[in-house]
């Protein structure tokens, strides 16, 4: 793993009093369906879920990718969706880029495809897209919702093992603003605080 992803996971893992015994009981369920993944030897596909699929469902997969990495969590599968197919945000990108992933795109102009690497051998690839999407699992895996709306607007998702709302507020608030980066920092980092707190709990 890239050494500045490394000391920023580091330093949340002490910021894991933050999380609020509510919140850890929702995210106790995410770790109990990978620990029973796990156990079984199958696959653990994860499936984080948005509206656009621009931003918060983007900074899921990467981070759950990156804290199965941190944690040496093996056979793990991280995607993303949403209800409509918009495209990786530009704002998304430059917080992860900021923290120390290289990310690079296919050269397309209209929602491109990224590799978003963060060690030399481990990457995860990003683009928007619906939830149902050809590229991502279409039975045995678990749906994380991270916004409200993706939540409401999407009563039934076939295949789904586990269903879940770890819902986030959305920085795009924030977008054109002085607070923007912060914003998008903000929730970077709230994000894979979580990710890494749910696997820091598999065995």
């Amino acid at each position: 793993m890239y050494t500045s992803i490394k000391s920023f996971c580091d330093n949340l893992i002490p910021r894991f009093t933050e999380i609020t015994e509510e919140r850890k009981q929702l995210l106790q369920k995410i770790s109990n369906y990978i620990q029973t993944k796990k156990d079984s030897h199958q696959p653990i596909n994860l499936v984080y879920v948005c509206t656009h699929n621009s931003r918060r469902s983007h900074f899921g997969q990467v981070w759950a990718a990156v804290a199965a990495n941190y944690f040496g969590i093996n056979n793990v599968h991280t995607f993303s969706g949403g209800t409509e197919a918009t495209a990786f945000n530009p704002n998304a990108i430059n917080a992860l880029r900021k923290i120390g992933f290289d990310i690079t795109d296919d050269g397309q102009t209209i929602n491109p495809i990224y590799t978003v690497k963060f060690a030399d051998d481990d990457f995860t690839t990003c683009f928007s897209k619906v939830y149902n999407h050809p590229q991502n699992p279409q039975q045995h895996f678990a749906a994380i919702m991270t916004c409200s709306d993706a939540e409401q607007n999407c009563p039934f998702i076939p295949g789904v093992e586990l269903r879940i709302g770890t819902t986030y507020n959305d920085p795009k608030a924030f977008d054109n603003t002085p607070q923007q980066d912060a914003a998008y920092t903000e929730r970077a980092t709230q994000i894979a605080l979580e990710c890494l707190y749910v696997f820091s709990l598999v065995k």
